[in-house]
């Protein structure tokens, strides 16, 4: 019981436990943002990348990367390593800042009378910030997240279908319900879910970390499947052992889903900065989730009318 408990209080404090072992000064400095949009009434702040190789003459993808619970954007920054395949390709990255203390996003519904629409609001005024200063390819704008992160990227592909074009998702959390999620078109999706994920189980379910009824995973995945319309399943043969991947095709306009099984991995980012294992579990390097979501997004623009 000792031990359940201690976890959850790391958990439940994440990064900000450590850094503040570190000093909080340091904590001040990584929770840099670069800018700020009033929207809804507040000021809501977010990290933003340009890289070197952007070209505003020409259109470019739009990349929005949601931190997890009790996460910040500088963390999801390092953690996801999004800015290197930004530099490679010349498309813009945000990292957009939650609410409250620890941060978080309201990706639940009013399932737990917690409202939504004003992370919903956020995403879309910061989109139409960024298209007024930067040349946005509106057909290349994507959400991915981690945990938290992961379940506010499923509730925009539920809100904002019509300017999300596709979405990834680690270790996420998918806590709204189907029956809050009716989208103007169904929204392709790639995810990834480790089986010892002990903050948001793998088999669903509450977790030490949090009394709440996580769905199972691979049964969540095959709803949403379902829900875009895909008649094919794939189970692909693994070129590691450490990951199983199955893939939903022929699906509604284009909205493919697929969903990659990490044996034994954490509630981390595969492929990407460890976090510490003690805490989260074992970060896999077996495949590379930032690069495998990149490749799913250039196959997967919004549809053309």
């Amino acid at each position: 019981m000792k031990k359940t408990i201690t976890r959850m209080m790391l958990f439940l404090l994440g990064g900000i436990v450590v850094t503040i072992a570190i000093g909080i000064g340091i904590f001040l400095v990584e929770n840099k943002t670069n800018g700020v949009i009033e929207t809804s009434g507040m000021k809501r702040r977010y990290l933003l990348y340009v890289p070197p190789t952007y070209d505003p003459k020409v259109p470019s993808p739009l990349v929005i990367s949601i931190h997890g619970y009790a996460e910040w954007p500088a963390h999801q920054m390092q953690i996801s390593r999004w800015n290197q395949f930004a530099d490679t390709y010349g498309f813009l990255v945000v990292y957009p800042s939650g609410t409250k203390l620890p941060k978080r996003w309201s990706a639940f519904g009013a399932d737990v009378k917690t409202d939504s629409m004003m992370d919903v609001i956020f995403i879309n005024d910061l989109i139409n910030k960024l298209e007024k200063e930067y040349n946005i390819d509106p057909a290349r704008i994507y959400a991915n997240g981690l945990s938290n992160g992961g379940g506010m990227s499923f509730v925009l592909s539920c809100k904002l279908a019509d300017r999300i074009a596709a979405i990834g998702s680690v270790s996420g959390a998918y806590l709204l319900s189907g029956a809050k999620c009716d989208p103007v078109r169904p929204v392709p999706m790639i995810a990834f879910h480790g089986t010892a994920d002990e903050v948001v189980p793998y088999e669903g379910g509450p977790s030490d970390a949090f009394d709440i009824p996580f769905p199972n995973v691979p049964e969540w995945m095959e709803i949403k499947a379902d829900r875009n319309g895909c008649s094919q399943y794939l189970v692909e043969v693994p070129t590691n052992p450490e990951v199983q991947g199955v893939k939903y095709t022929d699906c509604e306009v284009n909205a493919d889903v697929q969903f990659y099984t990490i044996l034994d991995g954490g509630h981390t980012w595969p492929g990407g900065e460890p976090l510490p294992e003690w805490i989260t579990g074992r970060t896999s390097q077996a495949v590379n989730a930032t690069a495998m979501m990149w490749n799913f997004f250039m196959e997967h623009p919004m549809p053309q009318e």
